[in-house]
């Protein structure tokens, strides 16, 4: 197993420059509106229909900065050749934000650039882009609501993600070119095999390039934040960290000195090592939440300063209440804990046994 480590050291590619890591791979990194301040987004050397010219894996959001930064590296980085195609891991703002603008921006009569992704994700960024006024953010409020976190300063901020998804990611393109596990993209003669991961996303893409020694990770495997895992309104009893742990551990045949291209962070080398720490990470804080419900009953909203030991804006107190239901879900599947509705109407979580 190889030591993780940083083969490009403390390089980075400035906003709208791009810095190669692989022959035909550029590493494009654009800022993002967040705490988490950027995205790692890729240039794959292409040929595609007899034409000459590049793929880009991941998009960035729907910015007026965003947009700059792509038409800068559309000016100097691409060899004076065109964009064939656009590919997306999934569906999340920062990775399919701008897809619809960069297939308009790059086809032309009778050559369209088109978008490549997983049916399970497109079909659920056309549904939370086309909305309006977004997803049934009142939804997630109900779901919070009975998992502990009633304060009512809060409850705004929870119906105002909402708007946040069309915001980011205003249009999605009408048609898609689907991606499936397990399907070979020959990408300028390169053969990418295409690794469906579960568990952050519903349908997410990674790609291997075997000859190469090349992953794109998208945001299954980070090398150094732990990916995040939620439970959503829309499926308040799902089980996702059992997926995604399943979906990591299989990621381990790959060869200990491939080259790992994260969606955040540095391209890292040391897979496996990074696969072992998610684990460990999630196994402690199971034990952690197993501890804390022995000594009395919980609410997920209790259970936050358990899993999040620093100060939690209110953005990710709404990302932290879906990873502490996450753990709460996956810990009663397993036979740990048990779920009970008590009369003010609250989910609180005791021992099993």
């Amino acid at each position: 197993m190889s030591a993780l480590h940083f083969p490009f050291g403390e390089r980075l590619p400035e906003t709208g420059t791009v810095l190669e890591v692989a022959p035909g791979v550029r590493w494009v990194r654009m800022p993002l509106p967040f705490a988490l301040d950027h995205i790692n987004l890729w240039l794959l050397r292409d040929r595609l229909d007899g034409r000459e010219g590049w793929a880009i894996v991941d998009c960035g959001v729907a910015t007026d900065a965003t947009r700059a930064a792509w038409e800068a590296i559309f000016a100097s980085a691409l060899d004076g050749l065109p964009v064939l195609r656009v590919i997306v891991t999934h569906l999340h703002p920062d990775h399919v934000g701008l897809a619809d603008w960069l297939t308009r921006r790059w086809s032309e009569d009778g050559r369209e650039c088109e978008l490549w992704m997983s049916a399970t994700d497109w079909f659920g960024a056309r549904l939370y882009s086309a909305a309006g006024s977004g997803i049934d953010s009142g939804a997630a409020v109900r779901l919070f609501a009975r998992h502990g976190r009633t304060e009512p300063a809060l409850a705004p901020d929870a119906r105002g993600r909402g708007r946040y998804y069309p915001t980011l990611v205003p249009a999605v393109p009408t048609s898609v070119r689907r991606l499936m596990d397990g399907q070979e993209l020959d990408i300028g003669g390169v053969t990418w095999r295409c690794i469906v991961g579960y568990g952050h996303a519903p349908e997410h893409i990674s790609l291997h390039a075997e000859a190469s020694g090349v992953m794109i990770s998208g945001d299954m495997v980070l090398p150094r934040i732990s990916t995040n895992v939620s439970v959503t309104s829309s499926e308040p009893l799902a089980n996702p960290l059992r997926l995604y742990l399943e979906s990591i551990a299989r990621l381990r045949v790959l060869p200990p000195q491939t080259l790992v291209l994260p969606s955040h962070g540095r391209p890292f080398v040391g897979l496996q090592q990074r696969i072992g720490e998610l684990e460990a990470h999630h196994a402690a804080r199971l034990a952690e939440v197993l501890a804390a419900c022995a000594d009395a009953p919980h609410t997920a909203a209790d259970l936050l300063p358990v899993l999040f030991r620093r100060q939690l804006d209110a953005q990710q107190v709404n990302f932290a209440m879906g990873e502490a239901i996450a753990h709460l879900n996956y810990l009663v599947a397993r036979g740990d804990l048990c779920a009970s509705t008590d009369g003010d109407g609250v989910i609180r979580f005791r021992l099993a046994r």
